[in-house]
């Protein structure tokens, strides 16, 4: 069946398996639809992982854009027969003692990351995590590169030519930091109750490197900031207009974090939420596990036009 021409829409879907069923298929040629992200269900191996990427890229044109999470550590979806990437924590603890070591091994991971990642039909990983490490987090922990806001930047932005360098864009997360409350936002709603200055000084600085450098995604976090705005930041104007696009210049594509988290459900229903994404300033909202609510968001959602959506999601394409 030749490819349906038709632009990319907001909201980026999972998939029920390891080959697209006839619901993913119905789900994935609407026209809200603009990406697929996979997970470790979607994986057997590395010919059944090209044969699925082959088959969604081939429903659309522009195909649809198909991402992952691919950090390195516990969050790593494809395994049997991908590099094992370690905790980014690792390259931290490395700069501590050898910073141009600590350097060069984060942009050969990156490369490497895209590289196998390319080859197999993925355009881009949502890596780096931008959150610093305060020792607080668990559900960051390791996932970190350093708590010390400089290294963490260094890294990032060293792991992000990596990234480029072999066809992939990079989405930093988890804006504007998710690294000082302890809550996980999978399952809770955290509050970090620091002034915006302190913000500033520390979980912003990565943010502002690598928005500077040119990055080309960022996924805010469902955390409440109240001394700034009193809903989650993936969901706040005052975030993701004034400061992310505003103070940090940052034009690339804004991705919501899983409106499906616990973190999200402060704003109503999952169309109320993607409402509330978009509203905020997310071009692309996620909802990865719950095929009823795509299927509600997808059969009831009218999202506003999006004039710089084409152009930003170009960008996340792999190269």
């Amino acid at each position: 069946m030749p490819a349906i021409a038709l632009p990319r829409g907001p909201v980026v879907l999972g998939v029920e398996g390891l080959a697209l069923t006839a619901a993913d298929r119905e789900r994935l040629v609407h026209p809200c639809v603009g990406g697929v992200i996979l997970f470790a269900r979607n994986y057997a191996d590395r010919a059944q992982l090209a044969a699925l990427t082959a088959e969604i890229r081939a429903l659309r044109t522009p195909h649809l854009l198909v991402c992952v999470d691919h950090e390195g550590g516990r969050v790593q979806r494809f395994r049997e027969g991908f590099t094992a990437i370690p905790p980014m924590r690792t390259l931290g603890e490395r700069w501590d003692g050898d910073v141009a070591g600590a350097a060069a091994e984060a942009l050969r991971l990156g490369t490497l990351i895209a590289r196998e990642l390319r080859a197999h039909g993925v355009d881009f990983s949502f890596t780096p995590v931008l959150d610093l490490d305060f020792g607080a987090s668990t559900v960051i922990g390791d996932r970190a590169f350093h708590g010390h806001p400089n290294a963490a930047a260094h890294l990032a932005a060293c792991l992000r030519q990596g990234l480029n360098a072999g066809g992939c864009a990079a989405v930093g997360k988890h804006f504007p930091g998710h690294g000082f409350v302890a809550a996980d936002s999978h399952t809770d709603v955290p509050i970090d109750d620091r002034p915006l200055p302190e913000l500033v000084a520390h979980d912003l600085v990565p943010f502002a490197v690598l928005a500077k450098a040119g990055l080309e995604g960022v996924m805010p976090a469902h955390v409440v900031f109240p001394a700034v705005d009193a809903v989650p930041a993936g969901y706040s104007r005052v975030w993701l207009q004034d400061i992310l696009r505003g103070r940090l210049g940052f034009d690339g594509l804004v991705f919501s974090d899983d409106l499906g988290m616990a973190g999200a459900f402060t704003a109503g229903d999952i169309v109320a939420r993607a409402d509330a994404a978009l509203a905020a300033g997310c071009d692309m909202v996620l909802t990865c596990n719950d095929f009823t609510d795509a299927d509600d968001l997808l059969a009831r959602w009218l999202p506003p036009a999006q004039p710089d959506l084409a152009r930003r999601t170009a960008r996340m394409e792999g190269k």
